[in-house]
């Protein structure tokens, strides 16, 4: 497991450090049937965030025309020229919203960067950037559209709007399998920190490079991840005995994971998995998460509930959004235009 001295939470969680509080027993990855009653709920995502930190969830209640257009949306803007993509590039954007290019990412620094182009967007209000800066008024419009694409913002939106509602609805849960009150997380998520990506990797052929994949390995940064995938299986999970196992695409399930923020507010009780994702198929692959967390002002200690003197806090505390501003940082930082870092 973890050392038990603490950590900052910035930039601790790497590759290396967290294969040992990331590791489960597990073979396959479970699915939560959310229309089952409360307890039994509660039980497989227990098992399920402590053993392997993924899961599927279905009877998630987010329409399938919703998820349906999502996709449709997410092609029609990977069709667009570079150059128009590139207009809303995501360095333009103070909040890190807009287009990345293809290997314009490096989750992996072993990696030459990551064979993917990204569309991200978060509420369309912005109240992250303005928390960090120290800003008041009313917050802007936080997301970069792309011009010329008629009838692209509002179904897109409209999928943000119905996953991240789906994401409130799970901590409960969560609450409970930690053992606290079922509105424990409610104070924290009354304007949650949220960001989609629309995601298109092309096909890779010819000898693999195992420094080139679509994502290299990996953990997420937030509370939980929520992601909708196409028919391409291209995700894989890595358990305690170091070897790959695929999250199969199943249609209109979710698969959600537990993701870094979580892992220190639970003093690794729940886990952060190391993932990644490799498109062999021969086709274009597309998927669309949702990386979730908490009003970013909560301040993440580790919970008492997942403290005790056999098993002390091993984390200091700090901000949600404190952490996920520097990871974001860590992860943008190699493909930062030159004249963007001069008037940094």
């Amino acid at each position: 497991m973890s050392s038990v001295s603490l950590k900052t939470g910035l930039g601790s969680r790497t590759i290396a450090s967290g294969l040992d509080a990331a590791a489960g027993d597990f073979a396959s990855i479970p699915v939560v049937d959310l229309s089952l009653g409360n307890d039994e709920v509660v039980t497989a995502i227990k098992d399920a965030c402590t053993r392997v930190g993924f899961f599927y969830i279905k009877n998630h209640g987010v329409p399938e025309r919703v998820i349906d257009a999502g996709f449709a949306q997410a092609k029609r803007f990977f069709d667009l020229p570079e150059e128009e993509k590139m207009k809303i590039d995501i360095h333009k954007s103070a909040n890190m919203k807009g287009f990345t290019k293809l290997r314009g990412e490096n989750v992996d620094p072993a990696n030459r960067g990551d064979m993917h182009e990204g569309f991200d967007i978060g509420p369309q209000q912005d109240t992250w950037s303005s928390a960090k800066s120290g800003t008041e008024g009313t917050p802007a419009e936080a997301n970069q559209w792309p011009a010329g694409l008629d009838d692209f913002k509002e179904p897109v939106q409209e999928y943000f709007n119905e996953v991240r509602a789906l994401g409130i609805r799970l901590f409960p849960f969560f609450a409970q399998a930690l053992g606290l009150d079922k509105d424990f997380f409610t104070p924290h998520l009354k304007n949650p920190s949220a960001i989609m990506r629309l995601l298109y990797y092309p096909a890779q052929g010819g000898e693999v490079d195992e420094r080139s994949l679509g994502i290299g390995q990996h953990t997420d940064y937030e509370c939980i991840t929520l992601l909708m995938q196409d028919e391409v299986e291209a995700l894989q999970v890595l358990n305690k005995d170091n070897k790959w196992i695929h999250a199969t695409p199943k249609p209109y399930h979710f698969v959600v994971n537990i993701a870094d923020t979580f892992q220190q507010w639970t003093n690794d009780y729940f886990i952060s998995t190391v993932h990644r994702a490799i498109n062999r198929s021969g086709v274009s692959r597309y998927s669309i998460p949702l990386f979730m967390g908490v009003d970013s002002d909560t301040l993440v200690s580790c919970l008492p509930s997942c403290v005790s003197e056999d098993r002390p806090a091993r984390y200091e505390p700090i901000t949600a959004g404190e952490y996920l501003e520097r990871r974001l940082n860590e992860t943008y930082a190699h493909s930062k235009p030159a004249e963007v870092e001069a008037s940094a």
